[in-house]
């Protein structure tokens, strides 16, 4: 009988821990992807410009492109920057935004990508998609994972403290999402990857359930390591299902309607999970996700991220439009404006009492 085996695409390397930054070049040549320091070094002009610094005397023979904002047309940019430089690899160093950068430049010109993380805001640090803004809002693009995650929890621990927790919401939206790809197995047949969902919601658990908080060493590690796993269960499946449903698309259709008002991606997402998971009529789990964002100071209502009632029934009632062809909660019971509408304020009392 034959004996099969399965092959997952995961980074070469992950490491995380204290002072990582300082051994990022031993890092690179140990792993056989710069013995030389041909490198090519995303940042931003803020903390990557402070970083630089620090690392400018053991890379010697990078080259440094500061990237504007987290853009399409920045992305583009870089990538344009880098061709002809003969690099043996990108090194994205920042938030989500440089990072996602990165690995959409990385991709144009056919270079490896490694994920040093300055934050740790949502699950792009090891994710096959890059979140940019474009002319019509935000976009998301698939591209090739990091093969390499570097994660100093140093630095993250002098971070903003909104940007990691905003992680937190990331992840444990994970929940929410492989629920959603269950419900829509039960009623369309989409095919569910089990060790997909087993990743992503274990991530999603870890953190759930997690008695640390910020900035404690022990919480950040998990955090990594949850991000990183989230990162992996989207490659296992070729997409972000493991990690985006109903949660996701409320996040989009936020971000479509209200481009200038958009909070963080993790707040949002983190706040879409609670509210799906009310939607599928799972209490307990409501309660725990509610109880998890609070704890780490991340929002539970739409008026704490800056919207109406009105404005987040439209964005509920909108957001099957940002994914079509996914099936979750919100996909299944159709809602109509007026249903929404009571059902976020069921929502909001629960939370409240």
């Amino acid at each position: 009988m034959p004996v099969l085996t399965r092959l997952v695409p995961s980074p070469l390397f992950v490491e995380i821990r204290h002072g990582a930054l300082d051994a990022l070049a031993g890092i690179l040549a140990d792993q056989r992807l710069s013995s030389a320091g041909r490198i090519a070094v995303a940042i931003s002009n803020g903390t990557g410009v402070r970083l630089r610094e620090r690392l400018e005397p053991q890379l010697p023979a990078a080259d440094w492109y500061e990237v504007d904002d987290g853009t399409l047309d920045a992305a583009v940019r870089l990538a344009e920057a880098m061709r002809g430089g003969h690099y043996d690899v990108l090194v994205g160093l920042g938030g989500g935004k440089i990072i996602d950068a990165a690995k959409y430049a990385a991709a144009r010109v056919g270079l490896p990508v490694v994920s040093v993380a300055t934050n740790l805001a949502h699950d792009g640090i090891c994710s096959p998609v890059s979140i940019l803004d474009n002319d019509a809002g935000r976009g998301s693009y698939g591209v090739p994972s990091p093969i390499g995650i570097v994660v100093d929890l140093d630095v993250i621990q002098q971070a903003p403290e909104r940007y990691v927790a905003s992680g937190i919401g990331d992840v444990v939206s994970n929940i929410s999402a492989c629920a959603d790809w269950e419900l829509s197995h039960r009623v369309t047949g989409e095919a569910v990857d089990g060790l997909a969902v087993a990743m992503a919601r274990s991530a999603g658990e870890n953190i759930l359930r997690h008695p640390g908080g910020l900035p404690e060493t022990d919480l950040l590690t998990a955090l990594s390591e949850a991000l990183v796993l989230s990162g992996i269960a989207m490659n296992i499946t070729g997409s972000s299902r493991p990690s985006s449903g109903a949660c996701h698309e409320i996040s989009h259709a936020l971000d479509v309607l209200y481009p200038k008002r958009s909070a963080q991606h993790g707040e949002q997402v983190g706040l879409g999970a609670a509210f799906a998971s009310h939607l599928r009529g799972d209490r307990e789990l409501t309660g725990l996700i509610v109880a998890c964002l609070r704890t780490h100071g991340l929002p539970v209502t739409a008026d704490q991220i800056g919207f109406t009632e009105a404005e987040f029934t439209e964005a509920v009632h909108y957001a099957p439009n940002t994914r079509p062809g996914r099936f979750t909660i919100l996909e299944h019971l159709d809602l109509s404006p007026t249903a929404i509408r009571d059902a976020y304020a069921d929502y909001v009392q629960a939370v409240n009492c």
